[in-house]
């Protein structure tokens, strides 16, 4: 249990430091564009633009990273202080200080988060501008100190230690030996924490002095993931073989390495087809003197063309490092793919990687199963989730009122996955749950979604039935009165059970606190709130347009006594796996009867101007009024 809590934390900690890179990779491509472009080694040197690849190595990077790792914390506030704290060890050290920035950032927007949690509810009216400036201001300045004085120093020593290691490495011919901890690291997502953090500015100090470095081809290099996915392209089997191609073709010209992630935890050991083709390829960079000029990121291989210096001896080198790297991964994966006796779930892979991530992953859409065209005469559309009590109501709502707007006669109802209808014909569900689904009823139209109120699945399926479609009068009316067969009940939104400004600092928190509600108000039973968490853990409750509605299990509904909801309010916003919630809808639906008002949420929210509307809503009634409305 204890390593297990462990690897847990190290992914954490990994993609929180990959969320503090990937938004600013734009920034890096620029600084490595212009580095290779104008620096006197470069393709078109040119000494007055070279002028500005040391400030943006310098300057704009660290505090970009800086920023955005204020803002993961606590917003545009933390991401302010975070700027300024990162200034100090900015000025406080000749190298690029990328592994400060991502130490400032974040303690920075911790540090101002925790003032904001301590004065709230303790400043006088007016004061709120005054109090909100001074004291990033303050705070902002006394940690930009402490980073010169203190930080910059220490992270400075640290770099000149492990400067010391990579001559000391390359010196005896042991830098390959990298690998062993570089390629797993990959899967635990510290690749942006390795190479940005650690490789990167050493490289930026090399490339100062030799025009070139090694180290910016350590993690970049696609060789590995190329080799692994072509031996699934050759031995792998159903799924994973027919989406192999196209991975790889992503991973390489995309430089989306992520991709391949999911084909090595289906055969852990594929691990040692990356550790021996990395190694591989970094003897060969070694052996041919590779190197490059600038980042290449992402680890594309054009990216790493257009940072190779240009001399025919270094494109020899850098290309063939890469391509040694793929042959060596290629063979050694084949072995394994050959040997192999373990069944390969794609699906499931891709699920777990994005569980280690702790979000949802920006290539997991790329492994599910494809098919053919929209049924014709579609009669029954089924949204489906765990429960079939919150999110697959709240999409059937929204596709019904289109549907309806469309003068299509068709059905759409919503339902647990574990109670799809045999004769469903399209079945709609979130991502996650695909793979659930299409084992239920295979040969249904399968559609994903991430967004359940305003994903654009739903206007795409709506022209496509309007060319192919025929229903008759009995099968209408029979729809109608099934739709109508809810009880009104506005009583189910009650002032008392609407909360305004609230603050929380997890997903759990706020799930927990929903939860409560709903036991005090009698809803539910007490062990109901444990399964909320539950079901969150399993798919996030998250509908998009910055809203959340954490609801039970499918078996967690026999804890319900009655329907009932709570509206919580949270202007600053709190994270949902990677997503910005504002507005929470805790639900507890018994027997449908919550069902009409839920739908009347749904289209509500699915208006951002609504959205707004509520957050920014000064009373209980103000935002009971909101949805009411419609």
């Amino acid at each position: 249990m204890a390593q297990s809590n462990i690897k847990v934390a190290v992914q954490k900690f990994g993609n929180f430091l990959s969320s503090m890179v990937m938004p600013n990779i734009g920034a890096f491509i620029a600084w490595g564009l212009i580095t290779a472009l104008f620096i006197p080694t470069g393709f078109f040197p040119n000494e007055n633009l070279a002028k500005l690849v040391d400030p943006m190595v310098k300057y704009l990077l660290p505090l970009l990273i800086g920023y955005t790792g204020g803002k993961l914390v606590h917003d545009q506030r933390g991401g302010v202080v975070g700027a300024i704290a990162t200034m100090g060890v900015i000025v406080g050290s000749d190298i690029p200080m990328f592994l400060g920035a991502m130490i400032m950032g974040p303690l920075g927007g911790y540090i101002i988060k925790k003032f904001d949690q301590f004065i709230e509810g303790k400043v006088k009216t007016g004061f709120e501008m005054l109090i909100n400036n001074f004291s990033a201001g303050i705070l902002g300045g006394i940690l930009a100190i402490l980073a010169f004085l203190g930080v910059s120093p220490a992270v400075d020593g640290f770099t000149g230690a492990l400067v010391v290691g990579v001559d000391w490495m390359v010196a005896h011919g042991l830098l390959p030996l990298t690998s062993i901890l570089i390629e797993p690291a990959k899967i635990l997502f510290l690749n942006n924490a390795i190479n940005h953090g650690i490789l990167s500015p050493i490289g930026a100090e090399q490339i100062r002095t030799n025009g070139q470095s090694i180290l910016l081809l350590l993690e970049t290099n696609p060789g590995p993931g190329l080799g692994i996915l072509l031996a699934y392209c050759f031995f792998g089997k159903g799924t994973a073989k027919q989406s192999a191609p196209g991975a790889a073709i992503i991973h390489f010209i995309g430089g989306i390495h992520e991709i391949y992630f999911p084909y090595v935890l289906m055969r852990p050991l594929l691990i040692i087809a990356a550790i021996l083709g990395g190694m591989s390829g970094v003897f060969t960079f070694v052996l041919l003197g590779g190197g490059l000029q600038a980042v290449a990121s992402p680890g594309s291989i054009l990216a790493i063309l257009a940072a190779t210096p240009g001399n025919a001896g270094s494109y020899v080198a850098n290309i063939s490092g890469v391509l040694v790297a793929a042959i060596v991964s290629f063979i050694v994966g084949s072995l394994i793919l050959k040997t192999g006796k373990q069944t390969e779930d794609l699906d499931e892979a891709a699920r777990k990687m994005q569980e280690m991530k702790g979000k949802k992953s920006s290539v997991a859409g790329s492994f599910t199963k494809q098919q053919g065209e929209v049924p014709a005469s579609v009669q029954k559309i089924v949204f489906a989730c765990d429960a079939g009590m919150g999110s697959s109501a709240m999409g059937a709502s929204l596709l019904r009122k289109k549907v309806k707007q469309a003068n299509l006669n068709i059905s759409v109802a919503n339902t647990a996955i574990s109670n799809i209808p045999s004769d469903a014909q399209i079945v709609i569900t979130q991502e996650e749950l695909t793979p659930r689904a299409q084992n239920k009823v295979p040969d249904a139209y399968h559609i994903s979604v991430d967004n359940f109120l305003s994903s654009p699945e739903y206007d795409k399926l709506i022209d496509q039935l309007k060319n192919d479609h025929t229903t008759s009068k009995a099968e209408e009316e029979k729809r109608v009165s099934a739709e109508n067969n809810t009880d009104s009940n506005d009583g189910l939104l009650k002032e008392e059970n609407v909360f305004l400004n609230h603050h929380f600092s997890s997903k759990e928190e706020a799930i927990r606190f929903a939860g409560s509600v709903l036991v005090k108000g009698g809803y539910v039973e007490e062990n109901y709130v444990e399964a909320m968490i539950e079901r969150d853990n399993m798919t996030s409750t998250y509908m998009g347009n910055d809203v959340a509605i954490p609801h039970g299990t499918e078996e967690a509904k026999k804890n319900v006594l009655r329907s009932g909801f709570t509206v919580i309010q949270v202007p600053e916003g709190v994270d949902f796996d990677g997503e910005k919630v504002r507005l929470i809808f805790g639900i507890a639906g018994k027997d449908g009867t919550h069902l009409e008002i839920l739908s009347g949420i749904a289209i509500t929210c699915s208006d951002m101007g609504n959205i707004e509307k509520m957050v920014h809503a000064k009373s209980a009634k103000e935002l009971m009024a909101i949805i009411q409305s419609n």
